[in-house]
């Protein structure tokens, strides 16, 4: 079997090493060359037509971004991005994500060797999955200035007048590798009295936050990252933090998010599995779930536990996903009501609240 050929880009030649020690050390990837910048790797690139990029954020003559931006304009490819665990590494890499990268690997600050080394399964699984990732290509408007194409979108959302329902049902989300575009595209769709929607994204400490930050700017709803004990209310999203399991549970009239440390599940921390079991527990048939693009099955078998507490469960389409094992996972589990392409999810969902609201719904 022909393997992935990777070329890193990383202005650090310590990075280049590491990361081209870790792919080669795996049978079915090797490192065809490495370039210390955009220039060098432009020509590479074009010479060695590799399957993956690794590309650091921040690099000197051009930015990891830029380079980012001209590359899925003209030639897209898979691209993970190698950034730093620091608040503007952060904000850089959800722009990157914006842009088209596959995924992100966050590297330590300091102790860069050891840290890499720990993160090589992290590295390595990512390769292989941006190797076989959909790829959508980046459109730029002629004016094509700071404000987003959600911006419009958003505006053009009618309002749903959801009203008191919205205060009986939940929406949760489970999403993984390319989600958090996948998430944006949903909430910015949804009504600002649309009932309170619970996300886990896998993502790592330290860049749930600026995510949670980034929509809030561009939703009707509010969007935060969930708090320990907090209610849980309409006109609200909640994101499981980085390194932390999210749940719902009753406290009397209410729901409350519970934010805790706890082992992995499913190797993830968030675990969408840890979410969908608490809504399948708690909030029964008042329970909307999606399930949208991601590695792996991550949430399959407690979504199919929501169904049967009687949710109504949407998985997004293979077509429209970058990966989609997770939905995949789901639909083989049973899991789901309708597989829809994510531009239809927001509306499918508005459309079902409406469609119950004449009914009478009661906590469970």
């Amino acid at each position: 079997m022909a393997k992935t050929r990777v070329v890193v880009v990383d202005d650090s030649a310590l990075v280049r090493s590491l990361l081209t020690e870790i792919i080669n050390r795996q049978p079915d990837m090797e490192c065809v060359g490495t370039a210390s910048d955009p220039f060098a790797a432009r020509e590479m690139i074009r010479n060695l037509n590799p399957d993956v990029i690794t590309l650091d954020v921040e690099m000197p003559r051009m930015d990891g971004i830029d380079f980012l931006s001209k590359l899925m304009r003209l030639r897209p490819m898979p691209v993970v991005m190698v950034s730093t665990l620091t608040e503007r590494g952060a904000e850089v890499t959800l722009r990157a994500l914006e842009l088209g990268a596959v995924d992100f690997v966050a590297k330590p600050k300091i102790g860069v060797a050891d840290g890499l080394k720990l993160l090589a399964q992290d590295i390595t699984d990512k390769v292989r999955v941006a190797a076989k990732a959909h790829l959508r290509r980046l459109v730029v408007s002629a004016s094509a200035g700071d404000a987003p194409a959600e911006t419009a979108a958003r505006a053009a959302v009618p309002v749903a007048n959801l009203g008191r329902l919205s205060t009986e049902k939940i929406i949760f989300i489970g999403a993984s590798t390319g989600g958090t575009e996948a998430t944006k595209e949903v909430l910015v769709n949804l009504p600002p009295d649309c009932p309170a929607v619970v996300i886990t994204q896998h993502m790592p400490p330290g860049f749930t936050k600026s995510y949670a930050a980034r929509l809030d700017g561009l939703c009707r709803i509010r969007v935060a990252e969930a708090r320990d004990g907090e209610r849980i209310l309409p006109g609200h999203a909640y994101i499981a933090p980085g390194g932390f399991h999210l749940s719902v549970e009753r406290s009397g009239a209410n729901y409350i998010a519970r934010v805790q440390d706890g082992e992995p599940v499913n190797r993830h921390k968030p675990s969408v599995e840890v979410l969908f079991k608490s809504a399948a527990r708690v909030v029964g048939p008042n329970a909307l779930a999606l399930m949208l693009t991601g590695m792996g099955a991550d949430g399959a078998k407690a979504m199919k536990e929501m169904r049967d507490a009687g949710s109504y469960n949407v998985v997004q389409d293979e077509a429209t996903c970058v990966v989609f094992g997770m939905p995949r996972e789901a639909i083989a589990a049973g899991a789901a009501h309708e597989v829809l392409p994510l531009t239809q999810i927001a509306p499918k969902l508005i459309e079902r609240l409406r469609s119950t609201a004449g009914m009478s719904l009661n906590r469970v």
